[in-house]
């Protein structure tokens, strides 16, 4: 430490002042720079995240439609199972019809 307080005793205070004053320009401009990379970094990070969130919103909107696609299967299985009975119903009278029609051929 001694030799440090020397070394400083011989250089004149103007010196001292003017290196002093270089070196906290120097930590202000390493302290701007990390600050403009960090703006910078934010920037990005906003950017992607609004990236993020509009494909989230795309793809949301896109998929809407799936989950109304389980209604619409359990619907049309509904309307099968009717269409199913219409059918089995109408053979029925179709068969009684053609039944009736052959006992009234046998009777003339």
């Amino acid at each position: 430490m001694e030799a440090i307080a020397r070394a400083l005793a011989d250089f004149p205070a103007s010196t001292l002042w003017a290196y002093s004053l270089a070196a906290g320009l120097l930590v202000i401009l390493i302290v701007a720079l990390l600050l403009m990379a960090i703006i910078r970094a934010a920037k990005r990070i906003d950017h992607h995240a609004a990236k993020i969130w509009e494909t989230g919103k795309n793809i949301a909107g896109n998929t809407a439609a799936i989950w109304m696609l389980e209604k619409t299967n359990s619907i049309a299985g509904q309307m099968l199972e009717s269409a199913r009975s219409i059918e089995s119903r109408a053979k029925s009278i179709d068969d009684t019809i053609s039944a009736l029609a052959n006992s009234l051929r046998s009777r003339s």
